[in-house]
């Protein structure tokens, strides 16, 4: 088994309004079925960048910039923690929500961004050497 993180990607304020509640049921329905699947292992939505901060490492010095980020074209919305056999498989659970997106909330667009989590089978030493 393999654990992905699944980040929701999207414009802050992309004009529509909150999400409709017929989309949220949705998706409710779908973490309570991923998670008794066992896929699902934790997911949760961000607040707007406005109430965070970005810490930045750049030429040696630190920085600390209060939000909102206007500079940004796209910010991580939401995100899913899934335990999978394969990225296939995450691929899969990805393009379900944003069908669930489609389905229930017209003229919204975004992303779902797929990245591997690292475990302990990815530093294992190799057959044969100690």
């Amino acid at each position: 088994m393999m654990r992905y993180i699944l980040l929701l990607k999207t414009q802050e304020n992309p004009g529509l309004g909150d999400p409709p509640k017929e989309l949220m049921d949705a998706i409710a329905r779908y973490g309570e079925e991923t998670a008794k699947a066992g896929v699902l292992i934790d997911t949760g939505g961000l607040a707007p960048s406005a109430a965070g901060a970005r810490v930045r490492l750049s030429g040696g010095k630190l920085s600390v910039t209060d939000g909102p980020f206007t500079e940004t074209k796209e910010l991580i919305a939401s995100y899913a923690l899934v335990q999978v056999e394969s990225k296939e498989q995450a691929v899969e659970v990805a393009t379900r929500f944003l069908q669930l997106h489609r389905e229930h909330w017209a003229g919204w667009e975004g992303e779902s961004e797929i990245r591997k989590l690292f475990g302990p089978e990815d530093f294992a030493p190799e057959p044969g050497q100690a």
